[in-house]
């Protein structure tokens, strides 16, 4: 595409803004006329929800009554297994989902009467691409930034910018189908960041990306932090990895928030270290005698043939642990000890696995 974008693509993107701006005060008003007042957000609280939920077509409740708040500058990570109600949350705070009872507040604008005041205040990528694959990654973004009604020059300083802090400088001509997967989401996060955000939504950031690409996001989201000062909300099931970027996190579990805090604090309140005992069956068994010891704040959890245990001393404790199940006729075919994650926190609250796919 020759020049910044052809006329008839800026016309094109003029219409859908005016045709956003009609639906979005359409709703507003439909939503002003059935509420009253506009709940109040706590100070330094960039992002206030209140007793949200949603029910789907069909009675699917995606949320039972969830609340929560987002400070000024910090990462806070929503977790949980596909179907725990993340992208439900993200929908209804990005406005593209309309709750069914409660209220959410996003840069100090209501999510139901002031949708395009809040829309105009995030940023947001989704697990499905927004990209096109006929244009450049620059002229993605001018696209979008087109959209955003930046001047010419303004837009032009930015994306040099932002390609840089993606390291995509050498890339940003280059059409985005041959772009590679961690390629397309860094493009996809330049662009959210376009219009300097107070907010940047990211529903699941690494999906369907191998392990290093992963890595490579969860560091460049930690260095957009620092580099932009932005408020991020993500949502993620790899529960593991997001421990060392959140602040905060929410663990969400069939619509419920089953527990909130930062993450070191999560760990302390399971315990720093965990215990595997592998046994020759009666694993059942082996978990009432680890049970009975009391030696730990929660109760022992059997899979398959393997029962663990979380410890505040694992290395301390994990020997009287095994020696009892050992003096009671139990075969024991292996033993582990571990840092905890923030997958046995989850494991320990619901029962199920965090990266295995919900309902």
């Amino acid at each position: 595409m020759n020049g910044y974008l052809s006329d008839e693509l800026a016309w094109t993107t003029m219409r859908e803004q005016r045709e956003l701006a009609q639906v979005t005060h359409r709703d507003g008003a439909r939503a002003s006329s059935q509420a009253v007042a506009k709940p109040r957000a706590n100070p330094g609280a960039v992002v206030s929800v209140r007793e949200l939920r949603k029910t789907y077509a069909g009675g699917v409740e995606a949320l039972k009554g969830v609340s929560f708040e987002v400070r000024e500058g910090e990462i806070f990570g929503m977790l949980g297994p596909n179907g725990a109600g993340k992208t439900t949350t993200i929908g209804i705070l990005t406005t593209t989902v309309r709750p069914s009872s409660g209220a959410a507040i996003v840069a100090g604008h209501d999510v139901t009467r002031e949708p395009l005041a809040v829309r105009q205040a995030i940023g947001v990528t989704f697990q499905e691409s927004v990209l096109d694959n006929d244009f450049s990654g620059i002229d993605n973004l001018r696209l979008h930034a087109r959209l955003w009604r930046m001047s010419p020059r303004e837009a032009e300083e930015r994306i040099t910018s932002l390609l840089e802090v993606m390291e995509l400088s050498d890339r940003g001509r280059d059409g985005v189908r041959t772009y590679s997967g961690g390629m397309r989401r860094r493009l996809e996060i330049a662009r959210a960041l376009l219009a300097k955000p107070s907010v940047l939504f990211l529903d699941e950031p690494t999906v369907g990306l191998d392990p290093a690409v992963r890595n490579g996001i969860w560091e460049l989201i930690q260095r957009l932090r620092r580099a932009e000062g932005a408020t991020i909300v993500l949502s993620t099931h790899y529960l593991e990895e997001a421990e060392n970027v959140c602040d905060r996190v929410a663990i969400i579990h069939h619509g419920n928030i089953v527990a909130l805090d930062s993450p070191g604090a999560l760990l302390l309140s399971l315990g720093v270290e965990v215990l595997e005992i592998n046994v020759d069956g009666e694993a059942e068994r082996a978990s009432r005698l680890v049970s009975g010891l009391r030696l730990s704040q929660s109760e022992p959890l059997v899979v398959g043939n393997s029962v663990s245990v979380a410890l505040a001393d694992g290395q301390g404790q994990s020997a009287r642990l095994v020696e009892t199940v050992r003096e009671a006729g139990v075969e024991v075919a292996g033993v582990t000890v571990r840092r905890s994650t923030l997958n046995d926190v989850f494991l320990h609250l619901t029962g199920t696995k965090a990266n295995q796919n919900g309902a």
